[in-house]
């Protein structure tokens, strides 16, 4: 076969023409099928998150770890905030533990997350003696390695997690990556449609987390 390209004549084989399609063809098909893996693979560690994440154990700890998120305009929790912190004090009231670890930065919004947590809990009856505020605890990891420094340098050695159902195991591998022992978690009660979102954002987070530990 003769193919016309600028003028000139390039001579090509019929038979390297049938060779390149059906090699584009099989590398098609392998990609086709990795995606799938991946597809089915995320979804499976979605499901085993959101398992997890909705059937909360507890039992007693040295304290209570609270990541930080988004704070209203005026400067109060977010009903997603609100919601891991009203399960903290419920975990609290309990005396399930007797300091609350609540950790965050500063969102876009200009306001101290941790700062904005401790306030909420002390108007909700916690004493200020019992809150240690985190306000390097810009992501997951920090908050956990911030956690971790604080417990160690006070011999406390046990955690509980109060966070939404989807944060919950990231969270727990995150602390005990750091040496603390955590035994339990509890989910915040809200939820909304971006939870979809934010549990397969988890999923990949959780799997990028786990290979780099």
């Amino acid at each position: 076969m003769t193919v016309e390209l600028e003028g000139h004549s390039i001579q090509v084989s019929m038979k390297s023409c049938v060779v390149c399609k059906l090699f584009i063809i099989k590398i098609m098909q392998r990609l086709k099928l990795f995606a799938l893996i991946c597809i089915f693979s995320l979804s499976l560690v979605a499901g085993a998150i959101v398992v997890a994440g909705l059937n909360d154990k507890i039992a007693d700890a040295d304290l209570i770890v609270v990541p930080g998120n988004t704070v209203a305009a005026d400067g109060t929790p977010s009903p997603r905030l609100q919601a891991r912190l009203d399960v903290a004090l419920q975990l609290f009231h309990e005396r399930r533990a007797g300091l609350i670890f609540v950790s965050g930065g500063t969102g876009k919004e200009g306001f101290d997350e941790a700062v904005s947590m401790s306030n909420y809990l002390t108007k909700n009856g916690v004493p200020v003696t019992a809150i240690v505020k985190d306000s390097l605890g810009i992501d997951t990891s920090a908050t956990a390695k911030n956690a971790a420094n604080f417990m160690l340098a006070n011999g406390l050695k046990s955690a509980l997690v109060a966070t939404q159902y989807f944060h919950i195991l990231r969270t727990k591998l995150a602390l005990e990556r750091n040496g603390i022992k955590v035994t339990g978690a509890a989910h915040g009660r809200y939820f909304e449609i971006r939870d979809i979102y934010s549990i397969f954002r988890e999923a990949i987070a959780y799997i990028a987390y786990y290979a780099k530990s």
